[in-house]
């Protein structure tokens, strides 16, 4: 998820991150990860990020690999489906789409988060990239309605779309109705894990992200 209080990094940010991550950069298979203060890293020293981690664990398992950081602090699914298209760059062969947390946060209606996140896999859909939509519990506070309302959104997307899913981000976490269990690998904020948390998540999602590389190299051209 995101805190809404975390001060933003800008589109000009992403662009520099992702030029810098991109450029002269001779690995085969390029992933975009569009998402929030989660996958930015927010909070953690650089080498303890989402991102970070996620490379580290991919080239330990021998994979010629490339996780570039489309993470912004504090962003909605609005705010992924502004930036998709150029964040998209011509040498992204696949595409991570970890957005919602700071719709939840906030109460946004499900329907739109629906429609924004519908978006960006058209968006991706439209250059044939492999895609892996990454969801999220909703919390209870805005009632049964809502929360039903928004965690199917994730599944039924990725259906549509044909991308590979993770129906929640901190499943690697364990059991969320264990508050003293996940003290230990949340920041102080409660929200935002901490780079044991992100350890842990990198575990659970490694696997998946492997077989988002396998269908990017099925078909390299796209």
């Amino acid at each position: 998820m995101a805190l809404l209080a975390a001060a933003p990094v800008t589109a000009q940010d992403t662009a520099q991150d992702t030029a810098r991550n991109t450029a002269g950069d001779a690995a085969r298979t390029r992933i975009l990860a569009l998402g929030d203060s989660l996958t930015q890293g927010y909070g953690l020293a650089p080498e303890d990020g989402l991102v970070p981690q996620l490379q580290a664990w991919l080239e330990a398992r021998g994979h010629d690999v490339r996780i570039i950081n489309g993470g912004v602090s504090g962003d909605t699914t609005a705010g992924g489906l502004a930036r998709v298209e150029w964040s998209l760059s011509d040498d992204v062969d696949a595409m991570i789409v970890a957005l919602g947390g700071n719709d939840v946060l906030r109460g946004l209606d499900p329907a739109q988060t629906r429609a924004n996140l519908d978006g960006i896999l058209k968006a991706g859909a439209g250059r044939d990239l492999p895609m892996m939509l990454v969801g999220l519990p909703a919390a209870g506070n805005f009632g049964a309605v809502y929360k039903a309302e928004f965690e199917a959104i994730f599944p039924e997307l990725a259906a549509k779309h044909d991308t590979l899913l993770v129906p929640s981000i901190f499943a690697g976490l364990g059991d969320p109705s264990d508050p003293t269990a996940l003290r230990g690998l949340m920041q102080d904020d409660g929200i935002h894990p901490n780079a044991q948390g992100v350890t842990r998540i990198v575990k659970a999602l490694g696997p998946e992200v492997e077989a988002l590389i396998l269908r990017a190299e099925a078909d390299p051209a796209g």
